[in-house]
């Protein structure tokens, strides 16, 4: 019978757990995290009617691998869809809308492009000047800053894409990894030999642009996923151990042994999903040195929480994000309660300001009362609010958005080789590999789960 480790009970460990167990009786899965609680960044806080997210708030609907997941552990009736409205960019020193007919920030229509206030008639121009350019060579990567700035101009990258793209993965624009997380942009390029023109060609039709919010939910929060996934694993014959600390993965004749709470158990594979910070704890190992040295950005959220009639919010939309060239702490703004009707009670605002951008210590420097403060203060340069509010909770998620710098890839492919080579059955995965989402964990996972039983 093979027996698997996993490190880590976030979404990445407990879906691997789950893929593992469903169809297979011949293996034994032990689950350990040194936390009291399964979820790791996942965290819902319910109370007086509200259901908060303190973490990831969301998951992309059009990356199915997570809702085929949720029907399959019985939760396809907790889904709910996220309220539509028009998006907004703090830009200028006010809320600008949008422009329809942009994806991430980059136009695939002309005339809303040329209407919109965020950008100057010089900084469309510069823009427009993307149809006369040559596609430069297929080269192996490149930051995201120097592609779009190359092909639109700064403008358009500092008050459109980049507002839109730092929640995502919150590293400084100009180091971050094209390739990594943005190749379609590039291969649009290369096809058309312009960016526009390449967005322009393969915008979605009208047919399939129906109005519909691109992100789920549960009606009881992300953490009631996570709940149900950990005991779905454990109903298939798999073992959850929480507060149990990993201290040493040592490899032998016959697989791994790992020290858990002081206790030594031995296993025939090992998948480790926790930050990538964690890896030097096991591996004394110059060629995982990348990983000693992979920064992460800490972020922080603030929910703040009100009456109705202290906030004058009659906007159609769910929030707004907001653009480099402003001087705020906060980097966005989600108005939860219009997002996601089931977040709180009838008659209630609830809003959840994003705080931390690439290189400020804002999130390790400042008390909890500091960080809300600095909040209200930008929230209060952009809305009407009267009054405090009804209660306030600050997360801090300390290096919790690691980066792509520009090379991640390529690096990432070759640890893996090299794991594949020195240490086989050790298995690296989770968000400081390939990809952030939620989604994409537990794609990763399943295909981590299929190598290990195709062996």
């Amino acid at each position: 019978m093979t027996k698997v480790a996993i490190i880590g009970a976030g979404i990445t460990g407990l879906s691997a757990l789950y893929y593992l167990v469903k169809d297979n009786d011949d293996i034994t899965v032990d689950v350990f995290d040194a936390a009291d609680r399964a979820g790791g960044k996942v965290n819902t806080h319910q109370r007086d009617g509200y259901t908060i997210e303190l973490g990831p708030e969301s998951y992309l609907s059009r990356k199915k691998i997570m809702t085929e997941l949720a029907e399959e552990i019985g939760m396809a009736d907790d889904l709910v869809r996220n309220e539509t409205g028009q998006a907004y960019i703090y830009a200028n020193n006010r809320l600008n809308t949008v422009p329809p007919g942009t994806m991430l920030g980059v136009p695939t229509e002309v005339a809303p492009f040329i209407k919109t206030d965020i950008v100057s008639w010089k900084g469309k121009l510069t823009a427009g000047l993307d149809l006369l350019k040559k596609p430069r060579p297929l080269y192996k990567d490149v930051s995201v800053g120097r592609f779009f700035r190359e092909r639109l101009g700064d403008e358009v990258l500092e008050k459109m894409i980049e507002p839109l793209l730092s929640g995502v993965y919150g590293t400084d624009i100009d180091r971050l990894s094209l390739m990594s997380t943005f190749p379609y942009f590039k291969e649009r390029e290369q096809k058309y030999g312009s960016l526009i023109k390449g967005m322009i060609n393969e915008k979605p039709s009208k047919e399939n642009k129906k109005k519909i919010g691109q992100f789920f939910q549960f009606k009881n929060g992300l953490q009631s996923f996570i709940n149900r996934l950990k005991e779905a694993g454990e109903e298939l014959g798999g073992s959850v151990h929480l507060n149990s600390d990993v201290s040493a993965i040592e490899k032998n004749t016959d697989g791994y042994t790992l020290t858990v709470n002081g206790r030594e158990h031995q296993y025939d594979q090992v998948i480790v999903t926790t930050p990538h910070f964690q890896y030097k704890r096991w591996f004394n190992d110059q060629s995982l040195e990348y990983f000693n040295h992979m920064p992460a950005t800490s972020v922080a959220t603030v929910v703040m929480a009100f009456d109705d009639s202290q906030v004058e919010n009659d906007v159609d939309g769910t929030g707004f994000v907001v653009s480099r060239t402003m001087d705020t702490a906060i980097t966005a703004c989600t108005w939860t309660n219009k997002k996601w009707k089931h977040s709180s009670p009838e008659g209630k605002t609830l809003l959840r300001a994003y705080v931390g951008r690439p290189g400020d210590f804002i999130v390790h420097e400042k008390t909890d009362d500091e960080i809300v403060r600095l909040a209200r203060k930008d929230l209060d340069k952009i809305m009407t609010i009267h009054g405090d509010a009804e209660f306030t909770i600050v997360t801090r998620m300390k290096h919790s958005m690691p980066n792509y710098h520009v090379g991640h890839k390529e690096i990432i492919d070759s640890i893996h080789s090299y794991m594949n080579k020195e240490y086989p059955g050790v298995y690296l995965i989770g968000a400081s590999h390939y990809a952030v989402g939620l989604p994409d964990c537990v794609q990763t996972a399943k295909d981590t789960a299929e190598k290990i039983l195709s062996k």
